[in-house]
């Protein structure tokens, strides 16, 4: 596919752009730079409200019944009568907290900060093919959080069904008390938040289908837009499958139908339910469900590509199968939700064509992986905090994605099922690799954003506790897991089978509560150098792609003349036909040069 380059007759309106006021630079702005960071500031301040859930359920599941002020400072008499924590709010921060970090930190905050700044900037573009939907996508999005917190303050308590609400608990007010209002909050919240990303999708697959600039043809772009561009597919196609589970869910739940609902009795009262399958909303949940994961962990492979190479000093190894493996985990992401279903009764021949592709699709994560390992040997290695993080998503989506291959066997499956060995494994491959990639990016990106440095040292501190922490949380469940012990159990104490757990559990707590008290230092790194932080070089990893060509003040429409032209795959590094050991992609080619492709 050629390069699409653009009319420059028009980039001139840029240059005379009309003087912004605060409120359309800061608040209702269309520059893709600005609402990258809107997506990023909210994202982090949603982030800190997830964390902070999982300290105090955490807290609950070491110390059992032990009263503590901090609950009835923040859940009050009703949740907290005594500082004992009541069991509906501890599944309802369970809930909330799995919503908040998949859809409003892990989707939006890595997908929405990314894709937003670098898209334009890595493919030579003034700004998104349309900057408006682009603020609107944010606003959306900011509306979805918003309603997703007002529901932590309804009387009845906010849902509690876990994040994937399945029916009857979700569909029947009466069910529990987080079936009330709090529910119908998360569903109009997710309809919401669901409109919002597939107006930036589409956006995303617009802009870089449209608006390459010169020389920039689909092979020279860098693996960071390849993995945004393919995310957002997978967003399309998949997005709207869950919006409609959620609208007939309200159906459901507000106007009598009975799409999840069949032959419920509440009390000994017979509902006039029938005809209904639950099974069926976990179909339509889990075809988003499953692509979720990539939607969540592709942009940060996409931004590991980039930085590996970047700091290896070396050619990204294998760019071409690099591609190739993020359409096949694309396509494949799609028929492997029945993976989650292997005890709902499904029929058992369904469960081995589930089994098979989800074997399958443990081929094109090796082959980045592989890549990736390949990469860094023997290269001149950089090891700033970007790089760290970098291979500390590396080393977290090996050792979670091992585990998935046991998951993925639907008669191995049926002996871990929803017990905490499940909830090690995601919390690895997908929530940690996925926010070791969004620490990553932000490390290397930091200076395009803010225009100044993050503390070296603060970053290294940041690195190694997280790091540590994140292993010392999540390793121990595979175990307190494989022995049978349950997730979203408010408490064990009721099962002396589980006695011996109880330790590990309090080493689990510990060690979440270091890890999540050492993300201030993460917090006041950011905050802080916004202001005072070390002013940035242009350029100052040495890196080859088009966005450390802009200047380092921002100015609407990236570059002040023309959009440069591209000559070169974006890996150029230790090229030997160049006196640098960088070779940025606006480099003509030498005469008789050959491309170190791919």
């Amino acid at each position: 596919m050629s390069a699409v380059g653009h009319d420059h007759g028009h980039d001139q309106e840029h240059e005379h752009h009309h003087k912004d006021t605060f409120i359309t630079k800061y608040i209702f702005s269309i520059d893709h730079k600005m609402i990258a960071k809107q997506y990023l500031l909210t994202g982090i301040i949603m982030g800190v409200i997830g964390v902070g859930m999982s300290m105090l359920f955490r807290m609950q599941l070491a110390w059992p019944e032990e009263s503590f002020k901090i609950f009835n400072i923040l859940l009050g008499d009703k949740w907290a009568p005594n500082g004992v924590m009541a069991n509906d709010i501890y599944l309802s921060l369970v809930t909330i907290h799995g919503t908040i970090m998949v859809f409003f930190v892990l989707t939006a905050g890595l997908s929405g900060t990314f894709s937003n700044l670098l898209i334009p900037l890595q493919i030579g573009a003034r700004d998104m093919a349309s900057g408006f939907m682009n603020m609107i996508s944010y606003w959306l999005f900011f509306l979805s959080s918003v309603l997703m917190l007002c529901s932590l303050f309804v009387e009845s308590g906010p849902a509690n069904a876990g994040w994937t609400i399945y029916p009857p608990l979700s569909a029947l007010p009466q069910a529990i008390s987080g079936s009330g209002a709090g529910m119908t909050l998360w569903l109009v919240s997710m309809a919401v938040f669901i409109a919002s990303s597939l107006m930036g999708s589409l956006n995303y697959v617009v802009t870089v289908i449209n608006l390459r600039t010169k020389g920039m043809s689909m092979t020279r772009l860098p693996l960071t837009i390849w993995a945004f561009f393919v995310t957002a597919i997978i967003g399309i196609v998949s997005f709207p499958v869950l919006l409609s589970a959620a609208l007939l869910l309200i159906f459901d739940r507000s106007f009598g139908t009975s799409f999840f609902l069949s032959d419920i009795y509440i009390a000994g009262e017979v509902l006039h339910y029938q005809g209904g399958s639950p099974v069926l909303f976990e179909h339509l949940f889990w075809f988003l469900g499953h692509p979720e994961v990539y939607i969540v962990i592709l942009p940060a492979l996409g931004i590991t590509s980039e930085i590996i190479a970047t700091n290896s000093r070396k050619p990204i190894f294998g760019y071409r199968a690099m591609i190739m493996s993020i359409i096949a985990i694309a396509f494949l992401s799609t028929i492997v939700w029945g993976h989650h279903m292997f005890i709902s009764g499904m029929n058992p021949f369904l469960g081995s064509v589930f089994t098979f592709t989800t074997l399958l699709i443990a081929i094109p994560s090796a082959v980045k992986a592989f890549n990736y390992i390949t990469t860094l040997w023997k290269g001149n290695l950089q090891m700033n905090p970007a790089m760290l993080f970098s291979i500390g998503l590396v080393s977290t989506f090996i050792t979670g994605g091992l585990t998935g291959i046991i998951l993925g066997d639907s008669t191995l499956d049926i002996n871990v099922h929803d017990t905490y060995f499940v909830v090690a494994h995601f919390h690895l491959v997908m929530g940690i690799s996925a926010l070791y990639g969004m620490f990553a990016g932000i490390y290397h990106w930091y200076p395009k954003m803010f225009g100044r440095m993050l503390n070296k040292n603060l970053g290294y501190v940041h690195f190694w506790v997280t790091a540590i922490c994140a292993y010392g949380v999540f390793f121990p469940m595979h175990f307190i897991g494989l022995a049978g012990l349950p997730r979203r159990y408010y408490t064990n104490t009721n099962f002396p089978l589980f006695d011996d757990l109880q330790n590990v559990n309090v080493l689990i707590t510990t060690f979440a509560l270091i890890g999540g008290a050492f993300q201030l230092v993460f917090l006041y790194n950011f905050f802080s150098s916004i202001f005072y932080g070390k002013k940035a070089v242009q350029n100052p990893w040495k890196s080859n792609t088009l966005e450390w060509t802009t200047p380092v003040e921002h100015i609407h429409g990236n570059w002040p003349g023309e959009i440069p032209e591209v000559h070169r795959w974006p890996y150029d590094y230790s090229n030997p036909g160049h006196d640098e050991d960088f070779v940025p992609q606006t480099v003509p080619m030498k005469e008789g040069e050959v491309i170190l492709h791919h």
